[in-house]
This record gives C-alpha cells, sequence and structure tokens, in this order.
C-alpha cells in the first residue's frame, strides 16, 4: 500500500489504532475522519512522528451524506476504503426502542453504505480501489438480545458483497472481516478480563483487513472472513 491515498474511517475507535498503525507502517497516506477531540488526540500521542506526517485528520459527521461527498471530493483520489466506524449495542426485541433500532442501523449499515458510495465512485473513474469493511460474528449466529446489532451487521456483510458483485470486471474489490469479541479496553471494561486471552487482538485483524486493502488481494471479491481468534 505504499503511497497508497486511503479514507480510513473509525481510527479513534478500539480497532482503530491496531488498524492505522499497520496501514501506514506499510506507507500509506492516511485520510481520517473523526468526531471527537480527545479520540484525536489519544490516536496522534500514539503514533511516532514519521507516521504522524502521513496522517490527515478531518472533521467529519459520516452520517451526513453532504459532509461524507465533500470528504471524498477534497481527497480527490481513494485507492482504498477501510471502515471501521461501529458499535455494539444490547437490548431484548420487545423492548428495543424504534430509535434503538434506527441508531444501530444508522451508525454500522448507513455510515457504510455513505462511505462506500462516494468512495467508489471516485474508484470507478481511476479503475482502481480496495474496499474493506467490518462486520460481525453475530451476523452469522445472532445471540439474544443482540437483534439490532446482528441485523445491522448482516446487511454490512451483504453490502458488501453487492458492490463486490457490481464491480467485476474492473480492478476494484471488496471484501468484509467478520470479527467476535475484539480485544480492545472499552470491551475489557464492559466484559472483564477473564478470557480476552481468547479475542481477537487488533493488531491480527489488522492484519487481514491489510491484506485485503493490499494490491495483492486483487483476485478477492465478496469475501466473508470470519475472525474468530479462540472464541
Amino acid at each position: 500500500m505504499k503511497d497508497k491515498a486511503v479514507l480510513l474511517t473509525g481510527g479513534t475507535g478500539g480497532l482503530g489504532l491496531g488498524v492505522v498503525s499497520a496501514v501506514l507502517a506499510r506507507g500509506a497516506k492516511v485520510t481520517l475522519p473523526y468526531r471527537g477531540e480527545s479520540g484525536r488526540q489519544r490516536l496522534q500521542e500514539q503514533l511516532t512522528p514519521e507516521m504522524g506526517d502521513r496522517l490527515r485528520f478531518v472533521p467529519c459527521d459520516l452520517s451526513n451524506e453532504g459532509a461524507v461527498a465533500q470528504l471524498v471530493a477534497e481527497m480527490g483520489r481513494v485507492e482504498v476504503l477501510i471502515h471501521l466506524v461501529g458499535g455494539f449495542s444490547m437490548g431484548a426485541t420487545h423492548q428495543l426502542s424504534y430509535d434503538d433500532w434506527q441508531a444501530s442501523f444508522n451508525l454500522n449499515l448507513n455510515t457504510t453504505f455513505l462511505v462506500c458510495k462516494h468512495c467508489l465512485g471516485a474508484m470507478l473513474q481511476q479503475d482502481y480501489g480496495r474496499i474493506v469493511t467490518v462486520g460481525s460474528g453475530a451476523s452469522l449466529k445472532p445471540g439474544a438480545n443482540l437483534a439490532a446489532y446482528s441485523a445491522a451487521k448482516a446487511g454490512v456483510a451483504a453490502l458488501t458483497q453487492a458492490i463486490a458483485a457490481e464491480t467485476k470486471g474492473t480492478n476494484i474489490t471488496a471484501n468484509v472481516v467478520l470479527p467476535s469479541v475484539i480485544d480492545t479496553p472499552t470491551n475489557r471494561e464492559a466484559m472483564g478480563s477473564d478470557r480476552a486471552e481468547n479475542w481477537v487482538k487488533p493488531e491480527s485483524l489488522a492484519e487481514a483487513i491489510c491484506f485485503l486493502a493490499s494490491a495483492a488481494a486483487g483476485d478477492l471479491r465478496g469475501a466473508v472472513i470470519p475472525v474468530f481468534g479462540n472464541t
């Protein structure tokens, strides 16, 4: 990915540091949209100065189509999209408010649609692109109290596969990884750390994502890749 123009979303989240570091280590030039200033500062503090020189932070609300369109247009060339934005939620179906249901879809699926839609326009013009999205193992085997989250993440996988079918015959690929529990500070705080050694490490997931985002993965289209660790 050396010198490739990468749009990497969700880089300030729990998975973000592992993926951002791995992408920058491969020589890419990264544009990273963000919402919270504290998350931006935390990420920036953990990168080397050399890495920071190839990283551009842009404040952006990825649920706003106009903002996404402007973000992509200002990049000019988008060769790789790595979309990490998402969020876990729980609630029994009969107790979920419609607002909560919509919020899960807005965060997990609708942002995926918007960034994919606008990056695809640029990629089709240049006949090159790599799209990597992040679904969830919960979409394969939904559990109790995970209806909204599982359904939204299943939509991410279906959307990614549809894009892969639409871009056959081009040098554009779209693939999705499905992690189980990721070993992040947030998950350790919420779930305890007794079994954390079995969870997926962000650095491990980053390696899979980086391969899918590379030129070498040109023959992988519409792959749905489970990354479950030892869970």
